[in-house]
């Protein structure tokens, strides 16, 4: 170890690095394939790309690229206020959804504090915590999902932040609204709980909770949503926590001035009136679901029932069967930094980008 590499904390030196799926241009140049060919299933990207209004407003923003954006975003979050009946003072703005995250940890744990979190949750919990010298309590999770009794039971006085994701990220399982509720009416008021619902637009409406209307029951709440995933924006890293006044003004202090650019911000504020591209959006999710979970069937490979636009799946061996797929032009997330070394997650794409997964698939089973 380096004298300089010293200098970083110990928990910081400790991390290891977030592994993001593998881009098409980076397989294209290892495998020497040609980039038109390749089927990106990774990292629950919109097949269908951004919406006609998003990718007009960002048209129409290039002008002022010389200019430095709006540093409170509030034309994005005069329309996120209205849109969900929420204060502009409730309102956080990240470079995507992460960035709000790592802002709550930053803001609120130090060294000494604790935050609890579910085994096979999202991989940036753990990170942010650590990340500022805190320390993670990662429950087990019962059927790949959140065990809500034993998270309430893990909370410690030195306990700060409770992470939940629903629908989780990379399982896909759905903790229902009820339970939710509990978990917030029986959880310490001076604990607060992070509701990630990155991918709550993929659920049906009588699966969602009323998690925006709980934050007036609990000012330790705290919902992030993001524009990456039903919005299609995940190129321009846009999202949003809302928060009880008091929370967000903590988060506001450490937040970047300009964390969120000109681009992102005009094609956020469109996307949220493109109602049409969004059930759209939803209906090709919905049927591409249904044709992934066909073939899962079909050819009997064990899966976990997702709520997401993505689905985790089991297999003998998951680098063989992602170096076989890598080498056909078609890109899976392995799971094994997730704690689950022989699990594949593929994101829901376009019909012809399911069939082209589907027969690679096919053809590494009959091998």
């Amino acid at each position: 170890m380096s004298e300089l590499t010293r200098l970083a904390p110990e928990y910081i030196r400790a991390i290891a690095p977030y592994q993001p799926g593998k881009p098409t241009s980076e397989l294209a140049r290892e495998l020497g394939l040609d980039p038109a060919g390749i089927v990106k299933l990774a990292s629950n990207e919109n097949p269908l790309g951004m919406s006609p209004k998003a990718r007009a407003a960002v048209e129409a923003e290039l002008a002022t690229l010389a200019l430095y954006p709006d540093g409170n975003g509030f034309e994005l979050k005069s329309r996120i206020a209205s849109k969900f009946g929420v204060g502009l003072e409730q309102i956080v703005l990240g470079n995507g959804s992460n960035d709000v995250l790592e802002l709550i940890a930053r803001a609120f744990l130090q060294a000494g504090d604790t935050s609890v979190f579910s085994q096979y949750a999202f991989a940036v919990y753990p990170l942010a915590v650590q990340a500022v010298g805190a320390t993670g309590i990662q429950v087990r999770a019962v059927d790949y999902g959140h065990d809500l009794v034993a998270m309430r039971e893990a909370i410690r006085p030195d306990t700060k932040i409770v992470w939940i994701a629903n629908p989780n990220n990379p399982t896909g399982t759905l903790a229902r609204p009820g339970d939710l509720l509990e978990f917030l009416e029986l959880c310490p008021k001076n604990v607060l709980v992070v509701l990630d619902e990155a991918y709550t637009e993929y659920l049906p409406a009588e699966k969602r909770s009323d998690s925006i209307l709980w934050l007036r029951q609990f000012p330790n709440l705290i919902v992030v949503r993001t524009f990456s995933k039903a919005y299609g924006l995940a190129g321009l890293r846009v999202g949003f926590g809302l928060a009880s006044p008091e929370v967000a003004d903590m988060l506001n202090r450490v937040r970047q001035p300009f964390n969120v650019n000109s681009l992102a911000l005009a094609a956020a504020t469109a996307a949220l009136d493109d109602l049409d591209f969004l059930r759209e959006t939803v209906a090709v999710n919905r049927s591409g679901m249904a044709q992934l979970v066909a073939a899962f069937q079909r050819l009997e490979v064990p899966f976990i029932p997702s709520h997401g636009n993505f689905i985790a799946f089991h297999v003998g061996d998951a680098q063989l069967m992602n170096r076989f797929m890598l080498e056909r032009g078609v890109i899976v997330r392995p799971l094994g930094g997730y704690q689950l070394p022989n699990t594949l997650r593929v994101s829901i794409g376009t019909e012809a980008e399911n069939a082209r997964f589907i027969a690679v698939l096919e053809e590494a089973l009959a091998g």
